[in-house]
């Protein structure tokens, strides 16, 4: 606890101590005039202005109190302060989080036991029942997520008991009856892959993340850790739980397969309830007094050292990787740190017809590699060292094109294995096509030689997936696209270029150092990027591709792993966007649209996203069309431009017809 002027106070509450403080908000122990110890957690004083946050508030507020249960910290009361500062009362919790004992534990080498483990997840399953089971006053069902079920809001009381808190990103369910957020919410670390997708999620997020915590307090460590956290994120995605695998031997059979079922990538394969999978842990749990009174006499133990030893200051040197994406460390002071131990050597480029360029600094260097403006040939003096070639430069390499030197044309023995004309559309066959054949190959774009801006795109597939793309074109970089965005400013991209060899020229990993963005905000950009680069193919009125079936790319550190589903929505709000689509349809509204025959049966059992799917379910029998959207965007499920052009990418695929 932080000590606090004990004459502060908000509404008839004394602040004792600040507890922790936040990106967002601090929290407090306070004391009522009654005497009874409450926490408060209010809004930051610089954040007030912000009508988002407190919005958020007067939600998580409304959220918590909707949710009555003896395992979830009570909301009990909330209000505005005199310097009209939202604030929460919450049931004060005496004892330490889960986070808290985990590292205690870990410090001084010693296991929590694992039906022990059991227990508290059980009794945060409780909690999470009673959330997601949460009804309105008319009786129906409030679709509640909590999306932040990490150790940290898991409260271990000096009792025994084991409480569910922090409500402040929790959601209702969507419509649709899932949600979907337009940013990643949650420590990454606890993320499920389809919020890690920026899929549409629901209450099997929260078990996942369950499971997550289950599986750190068995194995002793985070089960999603280590490395940078963009690389966590791309563990959560695609599966990789390797310490888990590591540890199966210590952990009974059957145990370790509940515990792979509740971490499946689909969620589908997963409980389907809190309840399930708390029945499912039941023959691995102690009985729940005997239990009690254990957890009880480990967090009075636990709490009681952390008062009088040193594990504070390891505490905070453990915390402080958190501290800039939380923003407990300002992010100019941290790159004014990182800054100051670069000494920057400007390089050298000379191509094999002998002109020499220069001096270029690292960021400008690394541009013209990516775009093809220096090729694998080329001599470099890198940083004040003998020249040698581009691809023989460690610190340079990962920069080319993946396949090609220059990204300028592909040299087979064979050539390529299918070409195709790009004009207006033609992207939304092609892609069709390296769908319903599954292909692992490279497609290769290109304008007319004689376009104004010669441009260049390496498209690279696995089993019909998307997992790079590369682009000549300098707007398309990852820097760019993010101030294109506004995620980040002008000058905040050149101070992380400035910095980049410092962090092995990895821009993502120096933008979340630097606290310029956080981790999963550079994975969900990284991942829009390249759906961007490919929807921009769909409008290009001239050019060519080639397909190179088994090329594959190497050395991608971010496999994109995009469904072409996806690929294929964007590219037609690419080319047919606003009322485009509508325009096309208008003369057509009277006929009727159905099942086509023979139709293609590869593409008959692809997974589609929701407005596809959807968009097919309404035509399995012969329909209007106004009639279909009438029904599809009936309740604002969809929109008619959206309905529209997921009926064009079903006809091109000759899954529907007009009747």
């Amino acid at each position: 606890m932080i000590p606090h002027d004990p004459n502060i106070q908000i509404s008839s509450y004394v602040l004792e101590a600040r507890l922790a403080v936040g990106g967002t908000a601090e929290v407090f122990l306070a004391r009522h005039a009654s005497g009874e110890r409450v926490v408060i957690k209010r809004l930051l004083p610089e954040l007030l202005g912000d009508e988002a946050l407190r919005a958020m508030f007067r939600r998580e507020a409304a959220l918590q109190a909707a949710v009555r249960h003896d395992n979830i910290v009570a909301v009990l009361g909330s209000g505005v302060g005199a310097q009209s500062e939202p604030f929460l009362v919450l049931e004060y919790v005496e004892g330490l989080d889960a986070h808290r004992l985990l590292r205690r534990l870990r410090l001084h080498g010693r296991p929590l036991p694992n039906a022990l483990a059991v227990h508290v997840v059980r009794e945060v399953l409780a909690a999470l029942g009673a959330v997601h089971s949460a009804r309105d006053a008319a009786g129906e069902n409030l679709g509640i997520v909590h999306r932040d079920v990490t150790p940290s809001n898991v409260y271990l009381a000096r009792s025994g008991q084991v409480k569910l808190g922090d409500f402040g990103i929790a959601c209702a369910r969507a419509p649709s009856g899932s949600e979907r957020g337009t940013e990643l919410r949650g420590k990454a670390s606890y993320l499920a892959p389809e919020q890690v997708n920026d899929e549409p999620f629901d209450l099997r997020a929260d078990l996942f993340s369950v499971a997550s915590v289950l599986a750190e307090m068995l194995i002793g460590e985070p089960l999603f850790g280590g490395g940078s956290k963009l690389a966590v994120l791309l563990a959560i995605r695609d599966g990789h739980i390797d310490p888990l695998v590591s540890y199966r031997g210590e952990l009974p059979p059957a145990l370790y397969d509940v515990l792979l079922r509740a971490l499946a990538r689909d969620p589908d394969r997963r409980f389907a309830s809190a309840a399930a999978f708390s029945a499912a842990l039941e023959p691995f749990a102690p009985p729940r007094d005997a239990a009690t009174r254990e957890l009880s006499a480990l967090v009075t133990t636990a709490a009681d050292e952390s008062e009088t030893d040193q594990t504070r200051a390891a505490e905070a040197i453990e915390a402080s990787d958190d501290d800039v994406a939380t923003g407990r460390i300002d992010a100019e002071t941290a790159s004014d740190r990182v800054t100051g131990e670069y000494a920057q050597v400007p390089s050298f480029v000379t191509s094999p017809d002998g002109v020499r360029r220069g001096p270029w600094g690292f960021a400008q260097l690394a541009m013209a590699l990516a775009t093809g403006a220096v090729g694998g040939n080329d001599a470099i003096a890198y940083a004040g060292a003998p020249p040698a070639r581009a691809a023989a430069i460690k610190d340079l390499a990962r920069f080319l094109p993946l396949t090609t030197p220059t990204t300028r044309s592909v040299q087979t023995p064979e050539g390529p294995d299918a070409s195709y004309a790009l004009t207006p559309g033609a992207m939304l066959s092609i892609l069709l096509d390296v769908l319903g054949r599954s292909e692992t190959a490279m497609l290769f774009c290109s304008s007319e030689p004689n376009a104004p801006e010669p441009r260049r795109k390496e498209l690279y597939f696995v089993r019909g997936r998307l997992v790079h793309v590369a682009s000549s074109n300098a707007s398309e970089l990852l820097g760019e696209y993010l101030v294109g965005r506004r995620r980040i400013s002008r000058e905040e991209l050149s101070l992380a270029l400035a910095v980049l060899p410092h962090y092995q020229g990895r821009l993502g990993d120096t933008l979340v150092a630097l606290g310029l963005v956080t981790a999963v905000e550079v994975f969900q950009a990284i991942r829009d990027q390249g759906r961007d680069r490919v929807a921009d193919l769909f409008s290009w009125t001239s050019g060519s591709a080639q397909l190179y079936r088994g090329q594959l790319a190497q050395h991608v550190e971010f496999p994109l792993d995009l469904d072409i589903g996806t690929l294929l929505i964007a590219g037609m709000e690419s080319l047919l966007s606003g009322e485009a689509a509508i325009d096309r349809y208008r003369p057509r509204l009277a006929a009727s649209v159905g099942p086509a025959t023979p139709g293609r049966p590869t593409l008959a059992s692809v997974k589609w996203p929701a407005t596809i799917a959807s968009t097919l379910a309404l035509t399995r029998t012969p329909t209007r069309l106004s009639d279909l959207l009438a029904s599809a965007t009936r309740g604002g499920a969809s929109t008619t431009g959206a309905v529209l052009r997921a009926l064009e990418i079903l006809i091109e695929a000759q899954l529907v017809a007009f009747l």
